[in-house]
């Protein structure tokens, strides 16, 4: 089996057919490879140093400071900035209702403010867009070889919102 046959040796049948070498074949894995290319506009070259003081947001305020807020409700946190739409768990009204979050836990944009565990007078207005539920999720249980198996279907109730006002005192 570990035996090398070398041709014009005795071991090699002078009637089996010699076929052609092909060459190795590539070896490709499942994994998509990462092509990088530079793009034409960019420039290579070293520059000149640039100072910090000139870059406009060199120290370390973010771009757009905007009033946000994280707040909790129904067992989970949201950072919610004025005009965000998302969904919630089910809260109680009608579409166009608006509905008031009282437990902030974090106020952010020039000054942050953090509470422990909320901040003391600040709240969060909001406007339900509507009332509606997720998509389905299928709890699935087989048992094996004894011909048991359970399928049951749930649909969370949600409310999608739409964020007011952020009030801190």
């Amino acid at each position: 089996m570990g035996r090398t046959i070398v041709e014009g040796s005795p071991h090699v049948n002078p009637r089996a057919r010699v076929l052609p070498l092909s060459p190795p074949a590539k070896l490709t894995l499942g994994v998509p490879s990462i092509i990088v290319r530079a793009n034409p506009s960019h420039d290579l070259r070293p520059r000149d140093p640039v100072c910090a003081a000139e870059l406009p947001f060199a120290s370390g305020k973010s771009k757009d400071m905007t009033m946000y807020a994280v707040i909790k409700t129904g067992g989970k946190q949201y950072r919610v900035a004025p005009n965000d739409v998302l969904k919630i768990e089910k809260v109680a009204g009608e579409a166009g209702a608006t509905v008031e979050f009282g437990e902030v836990l974090m106020l952010g944009g020039d000054t942050p403010k953090l509470g422990a565990p909320a901040v003391a007078g600040a709240k969060v207005t909001a406007e339900i867009v509507e009332q509606g539920r997720a998509a389905k999720v299928i709890a699935f249980k087989k048992r094996r070889r004894k011909n048991s198996r359970r399928k049951r279907g749930h649909r969370q109730h949600e409310t999608t919102i739409r964020i007011k006002d952020i009030i801190g005192v």
